[in-house]
């Protein structure tokens, strides 16, 4: 347990700033996302250095497939999550109401990654702005270390926190599951314009961005919607790499069909028309677009099966065919 940041005491009530629902808790009470708790007019983390889930993964598993394609990332998360989306992928330890971890300090991580030759750490499967203190501590000193800082996120976060751990954040991939603000309250308990800021505020620090969203058949899949999100991406920056994934029955939404590959394909066809250079199929092992192809001649750059790289065709950040530049770190 540890004393968390951003945070504004209201007699013994605080309000927690961290992410946009700015819970205001009651004394001996927690927020929303269940793992920060008013203790006496103080504001807690309880999860801190409680993590429930440390794992080697292939970068592209987060998805990352522009930030260091073909390595490994050490995978951290803790419970809890300040969203409550009815798809929920990871519900058993994102929605769970009680707090239960491994006792793991940020000197145990690091060493687990180093020890596992992964070249990041990611914090991921649950929400890492629900574990902003203990994934600052770790992400400062894994800077030091040389390794890289990865958030896997929903991005409902508020500006100060992105401020804050921007410096030792190197890249992120961030959800934006759905264009309208009465799909991410019914489905998600959320709001869209806070991603929508949040995402460009990273992109402002300098984050290297990619971009997720994992289509749900009736909700999120509309045609309007899709070109929606990809222009609001192409605003930003066309180099984004957007992962377009297929949902299959999961948590409250066992009785929703998978999504059908042809949504997904139109998806990718609206997000080309609109001028996004990279744009991936997720959850569709053995798709073409599952691969990198050169934004100029076309050519396959970097091969994949599923969350494996086949073969990688650059020439550091440059096609080995035709030489033009691709928006990738290596």
């Amino acid at each position: 347990m540890k004393e968390a940041m951003f945070y504004e005491k209201k007699g013994m009530d605080v309000q927690c700033n961290l992410c946009p629902h700015n819970c205001l808790i009651f004394d001996g009470k927690r927020g929303l996302c269940n793992v920060r708790e008013n203790k006496g007019g103080k504001l807690y983390s309880l999860v801190y250095e409680k993590a429930i889930s440390a794992a080697v993964d292939p970068i592209e598993k987060k998805p990352f497939f522009h930030f260091m394609p073909g390595s490994y990332s050490y995978s951290i998360s803790t419970m809890g999550c300040n969203l409550k989306c009815d798809f929920c992928q990871n519900w058993e330890i994102s929605q769970a109401d009680r707090i239960i971890g491994k006792e793991l300090s940020a000197d145990k991580i690091i060493k687990g990654a180093i020890t596992n030759n992964c070249s990041s750490i990611a914090y991921t499967y649950t929400e890492p702005t629900i574990f902003f203190e203990y994934s600052y501590d770790i992400a400062k000193l894994a800077s030091k270390k040389g390794l890289k800082n990865l958030f896997v996120t929903n991005g409902f976060i508020n500006k100060e926190p992105i401020d804050k751990i921007a410096k030792y954040l190197d890249a992120a991939n961030v959800d934006l599951k759905g264009f309208s603000d009465s799909f991410y309250k019914k489905n998600c308990c959320g709001r869209l314009e806070p991603v929508l800021s949040a995402i460009k505020e990273y992109y402002k620090k300098g984050v290297f961005l990619e971009i997720t969203t994992l289509i749900v058949p009736g909700q999120n899949d509309s045609l309007g919607m899709l070109k929606d999100m990809a222009l609001f991406i192409a605003s930003v920056d066309k180099n984004i790499p957007w992962h377009i994934s297929r949902f299959y029955p999961h948590y409250n939404m066992l009785d929703v069909d998978a999504t059908s590959v042809d949504i997904i394909h139109k998806a990718i066809k609206i997000g080309k028309d609109v001028g996004l250079k990279y744009i991936y199929s997720g959850n569709i092992s053995g798709d073409d677009y599952e691969s990198t192809y050169c934004w100029n001649c076309g050519k396959k750059i970097i091969s994949r099966i599923g969350f494996e790289v086949q073969e990688i065709n650059l020439d550091k950040d440059k096609c080995k065919y035709c030489g033009k530049k691709i928006d990738i770190i290596n």
